[in-house]
């Protein structure tokens, strides 16, 4: 019997919540946590809502000196890394360092301090711009920041590979845990996309939805009358170690990593192939790497991208894959609460589902009221339902075909 990688620890930043508890208790609101942007002036933007994070400087750990030299992506990052190693009983003062990993993945990097820094470097010239700017922006700060902050020496990365950043992050992490070149690994990711310029870029994406006279109605995935996701920004991160280092010292087990699934759609650099065979091809992979049947999986946590063909293609693949049996499964987008958190998207699909397995809740799929003939499956609409979850899989898809599934399943 192989040796599961455990997950004993959850951090959570979020639009919805600072704290893991915040975070399953506003979730079970059913409500919506999507608003007009208010950190600058966003009306001259097509979309100019998203799901936003507030209070961030009343519950750091971190000192005024060090948020100056960082962007608020590694901020939200090193908030919930502290977060997870609390809840997992870490001790940090009993552990080796040389045996920790940060695995950490973002879509944008981070850009509220680099247009800050670039504005006053065009201005002022070369002494305007603040020596932390190299340090500061590019996207495996977080992870960087996060090893120097606590000395972790373990063998680590960042990806950077769209909506799917996370889902790699949590897997290489995984993966160093069951090859054993890390005892411990901090896993997630974090996304910082509610700037001018970042915003600027995904609204180029073309996926956003407009819908700012209503922002709480705006995200609505799989729904006749969606129009596009809505940003999101936010930090997830949980700890992983063996299953056997996990049960000998007493830390609490949520769940297991079991199997993923990769496939790319090899197709264009932004566009998804119209066809769902390579989404099909990941989702049968991660059944097989994880050794379930198709008939063991209880829930899957949506990608919702809220597209017509993002949706759709999700839908055909989910039918092509479990045919009759996908109607017993549950199927439901938690994130149509928030926001889309792009890169960090996953970890935060993982922390969620966890909580639904503890507590035998499907979180819905809100604002859905019209449905769509060709996404015509059961996708929880607006209400929360019972269920236990033993088994659930994890849907990640990033722009140009990136197709990432993982399996996850309950502890005992």
């Amino acid at each position: 019997m192989k040796e599961k990688v455990a997950i004993t620890g959850l951090g959570v930043v979020s639009p919805c919540g600072l704290k893991k508890e915040t975070f399953w208790a506003n979730l079970k609101k059913e409500e919506s946590f999507i608003e007009e942007i208010k950190r600058f002036d966003s009306k001259n933007y097509p979309s100019h809502i998203a799901g936003q994070v507030s209070q961030l400087d009343y519950y750091t750990h971190l000192s005024k000196r060090l948020t100056k030299k960082i962007d608020i992506f590694s901020h939200m990052a090193l908030v919930s890394s502290e977060e997870a190693i609390v809840d997992s009983k870490m001790n940090l003062d009993d552990i080796d360092k040389e045996r920790v990993g940060v695995f950490m993945g973002n879509a944008l990097g981070g850009w509220l301090f680099a247009e800050t820094e670039l504005r006053d470097m065009y201005i002022e010239g070369r002494d305007g711009i603040s020596p932390y700017m190299a340090s500061a922006w590019f996207p495996a700060a977080p992870q960087g920041q996060i090893t120097i902050y606590y000395g972790f020496k373990g063998y680590s990365k960042t990806t950077v590979s769209d909506k799917a950043s996370s889902a790699l992050a949590l897997w290489y992490g995984a993966k160093t845990i069951k090859e054993k070149k890390n005892d411990y690994v901090l896993a997630g990711g974090m996304e910082a996309p509610i700037t001018p310029y970042a915003l600027l870029s995904a609204n180029c994406r073309g996926d956003l939805s407009k819908n700012n006279s209503r922002p709480q109605e705006a995200y609505k995935p799989y729904d006749l009358y969606r129009d596009g996701l809505v940003l999101a920004e936010g930090s997830g991160t949980v700890v992983l170690e063996s299953q056997n280092q996990a049960r000998k010292r007493k830390a609490p087990i949520y769940g297991y990593i079991e199997g993923i699934g990769f496939s790319s759609d090899g197709y264009h650099y932004a566009r998804y192939r119209p066809t769902p065979e390579n989404l099909e091809y990941a989702i049968k992979e991660c059944l097989k790497d994880a050794g379930w049947q198709k008939e063991d999986v209880d829930y899957i946590c949506l990608d919702a991208e809220s597209t017509e063909m993002g949706d759709y293609l999700e839908t055909q693949a989910l039918k092509n894959v479990f045919g009759e049996k996908i109607k017993n499964i549950a199927l439901s987008a938690p994130k149509s609460m928030y926001g889309n958190l792009l890169g960090a998207q996953t970890a935060l699909d993982l922390i969620t589902t966890l909580f639904s397995m503890q507590n035998c809740i499907v979180l819905p799929t809100i604002n859905y009221s019209m449905q769509d003939p060709y996404c015509d499956l059961d996708y929880t609409p607006n209400k929360s339902v019972e269920k236990e979850i033993d088994k659930a899989l994890i849907i990640s898809r990033g722009r140009g075909g990136i197709n990432i599934v993982l399996a996850i399943e309950k502890a005992e």
